[in-house]
């Protein structure tokens, strides 16, 4: 898995809640035009693991994604499929002054030939899903610049 982490101005509970939300995944993800909600979850509901949702993004890519693990506030992990790709993304968040880090680890994989490919998918994705905590992290920073 490739990485990195990013400084949130906010509490670990803060930080878990926004950004595990999937409606508010359009607010801080660059690539996500819109997200469709599946299986009758509604905002408000409690966010478990086995929630799904899908993810619109302005490539047209539409894949099914799916909360696998959610420990309010230390992590929560997703999966997405597509096609023959799959991804996974783990976020972890550390107590730290003044807020809390959110590390995150993310790889994309891919079946037969083109396997060699998620390898440089997940090169190529980890700068803009860091480049997408940053972002969540200004807006959830109280002077509004993280």
């Amino acid at each position: 898995m490739a990485g990195g982490a990013v400084d949130f101005a906010v509490p670990p509970e803060a930080a878990y809640d926004f950004l595990v939300d999937p409606t508010r995944r359009p607010e801080w993800q660059s690539s996500l035009r819109a997200v469709e909600l599946v299986d009758g979850w509604t905002p408000g509901d409690p966010v478990v693991a086995g929630l799904r949702w899908r993810d619109v993004t302005w490539p047209g890519v539409r894949p099914l994604m799916t909360l696998t693990r959610a420990d309010r506030p230390q992590a929560w992990a997703e999966s997405g499929e597509w096609g023959a790709f799959s991804a996974e993304l783990v976020l972890t968040f550390v107590p730290a002054r003044p807020g809390c880090c959110v590390v995150a680890d993310f790889e994309v994989r891919a079946d037969g030939v083109l396997r060699p490919l998620g390898a440089v998918l997940t090169t190529l994705a980890t700068g803009p899903v860091l480049a997408d905590l940053r972002r969540a992290a200004r807006l959830l920073s109280p002077s509004g610049a993280a």
